[in-house]
């Protein structure tokens, strides 16, 4: 299957029409169908849009932005920092655990599947949707940023209060596209093994999302996952 054209769910398709077009959209084509003809790319092509199909853009609550997926065979199915069911849990979403439980009380979950979350509102955008496998950041500037870009200016657009948890140097360049006078944005260092300790655990961005969203008069989100998925 592939993901050109990209079956994308009705409440996004406008939105996100200004990154389906011109050269730079056809050079991503090209790059992502040669990539995928002698490398192996994940995620798989058909949970490439996965994060736009589990999450409306009408419904959208919080933003959790990563940079690109999990490069290891078997974890990224199109949600940030997400893995399936079985699938060991990669550093980073441990750390997410970890402030977690410091934040909120919640033990960490046996599993990494954020479905869930997703469900209720929280976008778990990469910016950029497929990597080759091992290469971390390998598919970047290759046109995907164009298309997730819409995507946060749609988010922004909205009527309703949005929460970006941006987590890193390089979330943190998205702020640009964000209204921050109509929308919260919770800045830390990003979960990975090597910048956790710097400014991650401590941050407690999940009860500082669910102040901001109960402060604007919406429900919070539940950060607990169910045990068995």
């Amino acid at each position: 299957m592939s993901e050109f054209p990209p079956n994308i769910p009705s409440s996004w398709t406008h939105a996100l029409s200004p990154g389906f077009a011109g050269a730079s959209y056809e050079r991503l084509v090209e790059f992502v169908t040669l990539e995928r003809s002698n490398q192996s790319v994940f995620p798989p092509a058909a949970d490439v849009f996965a994060a736009f199909r589990e999450t409306p853009l009408n419904e959208v609550k919080v933003v959790i932005l990563g940079q690109d997926p999990y490069p290891t065979l078997g974890q990224g199915h199109g949600l940030a920092f997400s893995v399936r069911p079985a699938v060991k849990l990669p550093g980073s979403l441990r750390n997410i655990y970890m402030e977690r439980e410091t934040d909120l009380g919640i033990p960490p979950s046996k599993h990494g599947y954020l479905m869930a979350w997703a469900k209720q509102g929280v976008l778990l955008l990469n910016a950029v949707l497929t990597v080759r496998e091992g290469k971390p950041n390998s598919h970047a500037k290759k046109g995907w940023e164009q298309i997730t870009d819409a995507a946060l200016a749609a988010v922004n657009a909205l009527p309703t209060r949005v929460v970006f948890l941006l987590w890193g140097a390089y979330a943190q360049q998205k702020a640009r596209l964000v209204d921050e006078s109509r929308h919260g944005i919770i800045r830390s260092a990003h979960p990975s093994p090597l910048s956790a300790h710097t400014g991650f655990f401590g941050s407690q961005p999940f009860s500082k999302a669910n102040a901001a969203l109960e402060f604007s008069g919406q429900a919070p989100i539940d950060w607990s996952l169910p045990e068995t998925v």
